[in-house]
């Protein structure tokens, strides 16, 4: 046994009596914030659901053959929401989307702003990496309590969760991309008399742009990685589904939740990196002219 050289019952009692308070000052003011989240991710869902199974099938086709003008692609995209409704997880799959696209749309916002910061401010980077470290590496299940006890459970906390675990990536990434513009281009801005301003906007973000959209890809998968364990504090969706099957050890609702995920995954990522693709060849057409 280690000895114990502090008692860190004072701490810990420190800690819990710190978070009551929290609750009891700012908990109406802390549920005023987080309601656009709230209402954002409802918005999203009810669209979902009401939509006819074949518009967003149309809708995720098109965007398939969009990003990559190939029919493989098409045709796996069709396929596998063919997946989702014939084996009965078609609304699970858009509660499980809309909160996927809910953390995707919020953590863009909250990482991109980040992300340009982080770029132009060697300080603000060596100040923000280890807090973007902490939300990455931290588990999850560390920050779903203060957010269970401030929110109840439901659907805040588990985007909430969703969010902090998800938005990382796109900040480092944007940061990353905004950091590898060739300064040459830069300089050659300057001398044209661009503002820092114009810089940002006109070279450095459409130049950063597949690295950020490589970023949004990153943000998209690990949203969808973190349904099981919000489902667990109410998200419902898919990540229920695999719940309900290890609760009832029904390896087939388990499975097959666990396919329609994978689906989702395949689907989004698919299609990001299509995007993300044309976006590169356009920039490297523009550069070989230029």
């Amino acid at each position: 046994m280690f000895p114990e050289i502090v008692d860190t019952r004072n701490l810990r009692n420190w800690v819990d009596d710190g978070l009551d308070w929290v609750i009891r000052n700012w908990g109406d003011g802390l549920e005023w914030a987080v309601s656009p989240l709230l209402r954002l991710l409802i918005f999203i869902e009810q669209a979902l659901l009401l939509a006819p199974w074949w518009l967003i099938i149309l809708v995720l086709v098109g965007l398939a053959w969009l990003a990559s003008r190939r029919w493989p692609l098409v045709v796996l995209v069709f396929v596998s929401l063919i997946f989702l409704g014939v084996m009965d997880l078609w609304e699970d799959s858009m509660k499980t989307m809309a909160l996927m696209i809910a953390a995707t749309v919020s953590a863009v916002l909250f990482s991109l702003p980040i992300g340009v910061l982080m770029a132009r401010s060697l300080l603000v980077r060596r100040a923000l990496i280890p807090l973007l470290d902490l939300m990455q590496t931290m588990p999850s299940f560390v920050y779903l309590i203060p957010a269970v006890m401030l929110f109840g459970p439901g659907k805040v906390p588990a985007l909430l969760a969703t969010i902090i675990y998800a938005a990382p990536p796109l900040a480092r990434l944007t940061d990353l991309g905004i950091r590898q513009v060739d300064p040459d281009v830069l300089e050659a801005a300057h001398a044209f008399g661009a503002s820092t301003r114009q810089r940002l906007l006109g070279v450095q973000i459409p130049l950063a742009l597949p690295t950020i959209l490589a970023g949004i890809n990153q943000t998209t998968m690990m949203a969808l990685a973190m349904v099981v364990i919000a489902s667990m504090i109410g998200a419902g969706g898919l990540g229920y589904q695999v719940l309900q099957g290890i609760g009832r050890l029904e390896v087939s609702r388990g499975l097959f939740a666990g396919l329609g995920i994978v689906v989702l995954a395949i689907i989004f990522d698919r299609i990001s990196q299509g995007f993300g693709k044309q976006l590169q060849t356009r920039i490297g057409l523009a550069e070989t002219r230029l």
